[in-house]
């Protein structure tokens, strides 16, 4: 039976980068009253680690992508210690519309799920670390309001990316836990302008992205 993948993110009114295509969540001050957590919108695939293997969009099989082969070799490493846990991340082994010249490692944790369950910020970071994973840059957090928020948002994409490159968005969130019921009024996003969405294309000449010591080796 196929487990619930991860849900749609809504964007806020004000994302320039949404299309058509996008959800976009009205009532987004909803959130403010909120503490929140603002991390940095990675430019990869969503994949999700489990006790049964690896997952990229679909959850109804395990992915067997080439570019999804580091990801089996953290599953090895951890699978024995997920027990119930869903472990999303932004997987940046294949090289998508960014190139982020400071790579330290491929995957970056930016939420886990226990059942219908969304643990809070501080869980996942506390979880990430026992795993020895990464977790994804965290931009800011605390009590904002309407332009305080905006204005950390615009001057993170002014500033670009914490991995070297153009920074793709920002990803707002409750630090709090949270069901799953619940996700589409907990997790908000701002895309930047001109966005390249990549597409299906990229898999057909797809490339490994360089990790930043291999920029720095002579």
């Amino acid at each position: 039976m196929e487990t619930l993948k991860y849900p749609r993110t809504y964007h806020f009114p004000f994302s320039l980068g949404a299309t058509s295509d996008d959800r976009i969540n009205d009532d987004w001050q909803n959130i403010l009253p909120y503490e929140l957590v603002l991390t940095e919108k990675l430019d990869g695939e969503n994949t999700c680690i489990k006790s049964d293997g690896v997952y990229a969009r679909s959850h109804g099989a395990p992915t067997r992508n080439p570019w999804a082969k580091n990801m089996w070799v953290i599953w090895e490493q951890i699978k024995n210690s997920l027990g119930d846990f869903d472990v999303f991340g932004e997987n940046l082994y294949g090289l998508h519309s960014i190139e982020y010249t400071h790579l330290d490692n491929y995957f970056y944790v930016f939420a886990i799920r226990e059942d219908s369950k969304w643990l809070s910020w501080d869980e996942v970071v506390f979880y990430a670390q026992i795993l020895e994973l990464s977790t994804v840059p965290v931009l800011g957090r605390g009590f904002f309001d309407e332009n305080g928020l905006k204005n950390t948002i615009n001057q993170t994409l002014q500033t670009g990316s914490k991995l070297g490159g153009e920074c793709e968005g920002v990803v707002c969130r409750k630090t709090e836990a949270f069901d799953n019921e619940e996700f589409s009024n907990s997790v908000l996003k701002y895309v930047r302008k001109n966005h390249v969405k990549t597409d299906e294309h990229w898999t057909r000449n797809w490339q490994r992205a360089k990790l930043h010591f291999e920029r720095t080796t002579h």
